[in-house]
């Protein structure tokens, strides 16, 4: 998808410091790939104590 965006310098520059990556293209692909790992953990976290699983876990650790 293309599309223009103004970023500010200060934070893309440190950005491109602090990645090593080349292009202002592979920071912002970078960091949109960090927001979506990051909220679908929100997700997965949202679900704490909601499940009910049933099973023996030592038993499962012993299954090869």
């Amino acid at each position: 998808m293309r599309t223009n965006i103004i970023i500010n310098d200060d934070l893309m520059n440190e950005a491109l410091k602090l990645t090593d990556l080349k292009t202002k293209k592979a920071v912002v692909e970078e960091g949109l790939k960090l927001l979506v790992r990051l909220k679908k953990q929100e997700r997965i976290k949202s679900l704490r104590g909601k499940l009910h699983w049933e099973g023996n876990l030592e038993q499962m650790r012993l299954d090869k």
